[in-house]
């Protein structure tokens, strides 16, 4: 299939592993055109030095202004086709576990930067009259899980905040999508196995093989497989879905509309 990618540009968050690492490369060997962010400027020329004729690369954390204000600078600077937005998530803890700092701190590493990256980008999308905005989020936002309170809190704003953004732009051929990936072999998911492995007492092997038994597929997912998904919403034949939360965790969420 054609996903008529070649020669559009996007940004990527967190380009340098997991899900954006994945999302990024798949958009390159598309033909696409992608500016890669991250935290981690050396990886990203590491990874994706081979493509260099096709990237850009910008540096930094996306808590400060500085960060973004690169970003959209970039965004100005060419024609933009769309825009991924991913980051790691806040730490693990039930809600008598956290303190206001963690709250503080968690507002603005998975939510306030999103918002804040959205104003900016939408109104140049809008003008253009195309583009695509997609959200990584987590499974939690439909299925709130016990010792991901902080994660729980704030992608359902991040969900709140991107429908509404959606219903806004949608007449002008914008469309905004979240993603809600359950457990996929990247390296965030180390962090929550150790915190199941340290409540329970029981070794990481033990507490990755019970987690891998609870989903209904087997196994863990692929960055890779939730790439093809997203390089799909970020392609033009995605024009029709939007304001949409769409699982991938292998049937993992049991409500009826998972």
């Amino acid at each position: 299939m054609d996903l008529k990618l070649t020669d559009q540009r996007f940004i990527v968050c967190g380009a340098s592993s997991g899900f954006g690492e994945a999302i990024a490369r798949q958009l390159l060997t598309e033909g696409a055109r992608v500016v890669l962010v991250a935290r981690r400027g050396d990886q990203l020329r590491e990874k994706f030095g081979h493509f260099s004729k096709q990237t850009e690369i910008i540096e930094g954390s996306f808590i400060y202004s500085e960060t973004l204000d690169k970003i959209e600078k970039a965004a100005k600077n060419g024609d933009l086709h769309g825009v991924l937005f991913n980051a790691g998530g806040p730490p693990t803890g039930t809600p008598l576990q956290t303190d206001m700092k963690d709250w503080d701190s968690s507002w603005q590493l998975v939510m306030r930067w999103k918002i804040d990256l959205s104003l900016r980008l939408a109104p140049l999308f809008k003008e253009k009259g195309y583009g695509r905005m997609l959200y990584i989020e987590s499974q939690s936002v439909k299925q709130p899980l016990p010792s991901l309170t902080l994660s729980n809190a704030f992608r359902a704003g991040v969900v709140g905040f991107a429908k509404s953004l959606a219903l806004e732009v949608a007449k002008s051929g914008v469309t905004v999508n979240i993603l809600a990936p359950g457990s996929h072999e990247t390296p965030a998911i180390e962090r929550i196995i150790k915190n199941n492995s340290s409540i329970k007492g029981i070794s990481y092997d033990k507490a990755k093989e019970e987690m891998e038994a609870n989903i209904p597929v087997g196994r863990m997912g692929k960055a890779e497989e939730l790439a093809s998904l997203a390089v799909w919403l970020l392609s033009p034949h995605s024009g029709y879905v939007t304001g949409q939360t769409v699982s991938h965790d292998g049937g993992v969420i049991s409500g009826l509309f998972g």
